[in-house]
């Protein structure tokens, strides 16, 4: 028999008090998150906060775990256990923000990703989010010595105009994040996808600055404390890799001050600012709440 949603999805929320204007956010661990940025972003997110399971989908229908290996560890009884790849729906609640958040911050699945994919749409409308954001990071031709851009795009075009983000135009082979987005179009879920650059000569390094970039723009845009600032450390340490691993050949060195200069350019020309992406999101998200 074909897998269903209600097999795989377990959700415990029907105790919990009700959410103030959820939006989820989600990442998944895989092809469109390079370096892990995209992951570690939330990591940090979630890392000085009060948090509660709400939903988790069972990992054992959607992974080759000849890829993706269970881990082997000891608790803090001294037993041995086993973790598996989870994929745990989380709700944070931030009085002092404008907003409750939902977050899936998982590994992508290697099979059945229409059913993977409904299972996320379920917990959205369960939870009654008005928005998913999805996050993810790429390689880019961007200098690790400034930060990167965060580029956004939609497929609802009311939130297109409002926050100056650009629609979808690639046709091709896609992955989980493509057939998720699908999957929230069909349900009539707005959503946007953000992704962020990774210097393309450092991909196998982490870069912070890059997860820092993305939390300060859900900070401006969804008026949420996202602790960024923590990262300073974390940027500090590793700018400083990334510089010696640039500065021993002439080459490399030549190739990212090229890159600085055309990145310093594009930081120069108007764009719209964090207040004003914030405003017109509220304005829009107020609208949803309306029409339902």
């Amino acid at each position: 028999m074909p897998l269903s949603v209600e097999e795989v999805l377990e959700t415990y929320w029907d105790d919990i008090e009700p959410l103030r204007n959820p939006v989820m956010l989600v990442a998944l661990r895989g092809l469109f998150d390079i370096g892990g940025v995209a992951t570690s972003a939330l990591d940090w997110m979630l890392k000085e906060r009060d948090f509660a399971v709400v939903a988790d989908i069972d990992p054992d229908p959607f992974f080759d775990f000849t890829q993706e290996r269970p881990e082997v560890f000891t608790d803090t009884d001294g037993d041995r256990q086993i973790r598996w790849p989870e994929n745990e729906f989380t709700v944070i609640r931030y009085p002092e923000g404008a907003r409750d958040m939902v977050v899936l911050n998982g590994v992508e699945p290697h099979v059945s990703w229409a059913v993977f994919t409904q299972s996320v749409v379920e917990v959205a409308k369960g939870l009654g989010c008005t928005l998913v954001i999805s996050l993810g990071a790429a390689a880019e031709q961007v200098p690790h010595s400034r930060v990167p851009f965060v580029v956004g795009s939609t497929t609802n075009s009311d939130l297109a105009s409002r926050l100056g983000l650009s629609r979808p135009q690639y046709q091709g082979p896609t992955g989980v994040a493509g057939v998720l987005l699908d999957a929230l179009d069909q349900a009539k879920i707005p959503n946007i996808s953000l992704r962020v650059g990774v210097p393309h000569y450092l991909m196998h390094a982490q870069h912070p600055k890059s997860a820092a970039a993305l939390l300060q723009h859900l900070q401006h845009v969804l008026g949420i404390p996202t602790d960024h600032a923590n990262l300073q450390q974390e940027i500090s340490r590793w700018q400083e890799l990334h510089d010696a691993a640039v500065e021993g050949d002439p080459q490399a060195s030549a190739y990212v001050q090229m890159l600085e200069h055309r990145h310093d350019q594009l930081v120069e020309q108007n764009m719209p600012s964090g207040d004003d992406l914030a405003a017109e999101l509220e304005e829009f998200l107020r609208n949803q709440s309306n029409d339902e």
